[in-house]
């Protein structure tokens, strides 16, 4: 069963979202926030496995809570709930830390998918957002690319190849099987990547996947 916390300021929406991840299908909705400001406190009285979070609300937003909430020791992951015309509101969840970023009016399926996706500790990025978010990573990455090399040439072959697999969405225990390697030794790459590339969290790395190419919309 996936704890979640769904913060959003819109009852409709959060009625919606309630009834989308249901107990049935393996979720347990443990609290509701109507504002950001109402988080931390949430997240400390029911201890979710993923905070589903709407990036626009009107007193404290999105980023400012997702921001705060990252702060904390062992925080659980953010979905970002945003729409087409966020790409400001991309950016800022992006640099908040946000584990993932779903569209509003996504399909049922698809909501499911990205908060068991996220619960379980990988990045979700769904293409309705996707070139939004890559602009927003784009105007990030220079700086940190200059600080830690951030160049694939950095890279070895096997770090590259576990590169590639994050883009595509693999949880470590599927690149484990599919490069017929203990999982100890993926965490053990991924935190190289993350070291040598200057990325901050696997949401990142899928970032800089697609931006350099090595994943598309299709793979």
């Amino acid at each position: 069963m996936i704890r979640v916390l769904i913060v959003d300021d819109q009852e409709l929406v959060r009625a919606g979202l309630r009834g989308i991840l249901r107990r049935e299908l393996g979720f347990d909705v443990v609290g509701e926030c109507a504002d950001g400001a109402e988080v931390d406190a949430a997240v400390h009285a029911t201890h979710p496995d993923v905070v589903l979070m709407d990036a626009r609300m009107p007193v404290t937003d999105g980023m400012t809570a997702t921001r705060r909430l990252r702060s904390m020791p062992g925080a659980p992951p953010v979905l970002a709930l945003t729409t087409f015309d966020d790409e400001d509101i991309v950016a800022g969840m992006l640099r908040a830390g946000a584990a993932g970023f779903t569209v509003k009016g996504t399909s049922a399926e698809d909501l499911q998918k990205a908060v068991r996706v996220v619960a379980d500790g990988n990045a979700w990025l769904d293409p309705g957002v996707t070139s939004k978010v890559l602009d927003a990573y784009r105007g990030m990455r220079a700086p940190v690319a200059a600080a830690a090399g951030g160049t694939l040439g950095v890279l070895t072959a096997k770090e590259l190849e576990v590169l590639v697999l994050v883009g595509r969405g693999r949880t470590n225990a599927e690149i484990s099987a599919e490069l017929h390697v203990a999982e100890g030794t993926v965490k053990t790459h991924i935190n190289h990547v993350f070291s040598k590339l200057g990325l901050r969290d696997r949401a990142a790395a899928v970032i800089f996947a697609f931006e350099q190419g090595l994943v598309s919309f299709d793979t």
